[in-house]
């Protein structure tokens, strides 16, 4: 079952959890929630900066995003993607 956001239905959820340069980790929240298909994004402490939620089409559509979008967000540095599953 799919989630609506901004007009769009998503089938695939996922969190990103971002590595980024030092001091760029507000810039990187600014400008991943400006991307289509960001839900939310926040800074956080620990080994990762910045959380994005995003949604896709397909497996194949959330791929295509986080190298087609997400990493070209100028201070990411290294993304690790967790899909969302419903068991």
């Amino acid at each position: 079952m799919g989630v609506e956001v901004k007009g769009f239905s998503m089938s695939v959820q996922a969190y990103i959890l971002i590595q980024s340069e030092i001091g760029s980790s507000e810039a990187v929240v600014l400008a991943t929630r400006a991307v289509p298909g960001v839900v939310e994004a926040f800074e956080v402490t620990g080994p990762y900066d910045v959380i994005v939620r995003c949604g896709a089409d397909s497996v194949d559509d959330l791929g295509k995003f986080i190298v087609g979008a997400i990493q070209k967000v100028p201070g990411i540095t290294r993304t690790l993607t967790c899909p969302v599953v419903n068991i």
